[in-house]
């Protein structure tokens, strides 16, 4: 892959299976290990498109943190600037802002040591164990938006 291409790893036909039963189950009121569904509008459809996340908390604010890297949910996100996180029928407006890639490590190492057991697979050897360098240096590779819910 080109340093100019954007890192993105797409998931396997199982993993997009287990991120639909994930889903459905977020949508139904079953949050796993915290896990939500997000609405996000669509850059090209306007419609919404939603998907399994893992809402994280880091020091007081709330994060979405993209393992595979610069998908879909992540272009639709910058050009909404917000969607919803829904469990059950508890949903939640919010808006999101982009992190840049020097305010990152705490947020990512804190997100790999809650959810590394499902995402180290997509950050390429890097784990919550890796020094602050090699955390740094994935960074790019994996977009971090604040989310701020309306009230």
């Amino acid at each position: 892959m080109s340093s100019s291409t954007p890192y993105y790893l797409k998931g396997s036909p199982m993993a997009i299976r287990l991120n639909s039963v994930i889903g459905w189950l977020a949508r139904h009121g079953l949050s796993l290990a915290g896990t939500a569904e997000m609405s996000v509008r669509g850059r090209k459809s306007g419609r919404m498109q939603r998907i399994p996340v893992n809402p994280h908390t880091h020091d007081g604010g709330q994060y979405l943190v993209s393992a595979r890297g610069h998908s879909q949910w992540v272009r639709n996100m910058r050009a909404a600037g917000g969607g919803e996180l829904r469990v059950g029928r508890k949903v939640r407006a919010f808006t999101a802002v982009e992190l840049p890639d020097e305010e990152k490590l705490p947020i990512l190492r804190t997100y790999l040591e809650k959810w590394g057991w499902e995402v180290n697979q997509y950050f390429q050897g890097v784990t919550a164990r890796s020094s602050d360098e090699e955390i740094v240096a994935a960074a790019h590779d994996h977009p971090v938006f604040r989310i701020t819910v309306r009230s």
